[in-house]
């Protein structure tokens, strides 16, 4: 009796995971479609990057109000039947210039950011409501895509992250100064604003390269939650840029082999895997602070010394 009646619950069961995870011809599936594997793995190899670096300037809403304008700019292109990626890039960078300008700290224009994101949405709404073609159009500008990812977006994706990487690597040091203490990087003389506009540029090149995969909506997954966990397990920003690497490696490329499989959107496959990441290294990250008595968060480290100091509070 009570097999039967646990029966139609089965099926309903067994229909929704059949929906999400249908690996019938998965490897001519992954064959065909190995380009976007290779662009999110080079996405997640900036997103873990510059994701340590937001989390240090406190720029997580910058992301989202980056993530608005990138959005409007592709809708806008998508309307007049120009090339999303470019649109996407365009309005990333005049939101991250407009957010460089106004300050030297993305958490000091949380007013401002507040209100250019629901312009920025709006906007993209409006766009995409005038738009008449293909509803999955406009689906992928919000949720992600994986499927049209040719090699000439890998390529723009590539040279994408040589900007970013080494942009980051060239202002490393003062960056990191001017991110974890800026009262005495202003005193010492350090180029805030230039800095800040670096990064932020940095930033809105990132964003619009992930919202290709990822969505516009979903972004936050790819840039933030990577190192937001990474900074649970160490103190160090070298070791922070690695863990972040990594947890972003698994998440996207993960997301996106899982997704092949499967009908739904790559977001919700990424979002999971990363979220996941992100509660593991908590707990690990409390348990250890924990056990070494220091019952606090441990920042990354601002400096060589503080850095040593830090890390051996770890260990």
């Amino acid at each position: 009796m009570l097999i039967d009646a646990l029966a139609p619950s089965l099926v309903a069961v067994g229909d929704f995971w059949s929906r999400i995870f249908v690996f019938e011809d998965y490897g001519e599936l992954f064959v065909l479609l190995s380009q976007s594997v290779v662009a999110g793995a080079i996405l997640a190899l900036i997103g873990g990057f510059i994701g340590t670096f937001v989390m240090m300037r406190d720029g997580s809403f910058a992301v989202h109000g980056i993530a608005e304008l990138s959005f409007a700019g592709a809708a806008f292109f998508l309307l007049v039947g120009m090339d999303v990626i470019t649109g996407s890039l365009l309005g990333s960078i005049a939101a991250a210039a407009i957010i460089g300008i106004l300050g030297a700290r993305a958490s000091h224009n949380s007013t401002f950011i507040g209100v250019l994101m629901p312009f920025g949405l709006g906007l993209g709404i409006l766009f995409l409501s005038l738009y008449q073609g293909r509803s999955a159009n406009k689906f992928s500008l919000l949720t992600g895509q994986i499927v049209s990812v040719d090699a000439a977006q890998v390529s723009e994706m590539a040279i994408g992250a040589v900007v970013v990487i080494g942009g980051l690597l060239i202002v490393w040091r003062p960056l990191t100064f001017a991110s974890l203490d800026p009262d005495v990087a202003i005193a010492k003389g350090v180029p805030m604003r230039g800095l800040a506009m670096v990064f932020m540029l940095l930033l809105g090149i990132s964003v619009a390269l992930s919202v290709q995969v990822v969505g516009s909506l979903l972004v936050l997954a790819l840039l933030i939650t990577p190192a937001a966990a990474a900074i649970q397990l160490t103190a160090s920003p070298v070791k922070a840029v690695v863990l972040s690497v990594v947890f972003a490696e698994i998440s996207t490329v993960g997301g996106i082999m899982l997704a092949l499989a499967g009908s739904l959107p790559i977001s919700p496959y990424v979002t999971t895997i990363s979220f996941l990441i992100y509660i593991v290294c908590r707990i690990v990250g409390t348990v250890r602070r924990r056990v070494t008595g220091s019952g606090r968060k441990m920042p990354v480290a601002a400096s060589p010394h503080d850095e040593e100091r830090a890390t051996s509070r770890v260990h």
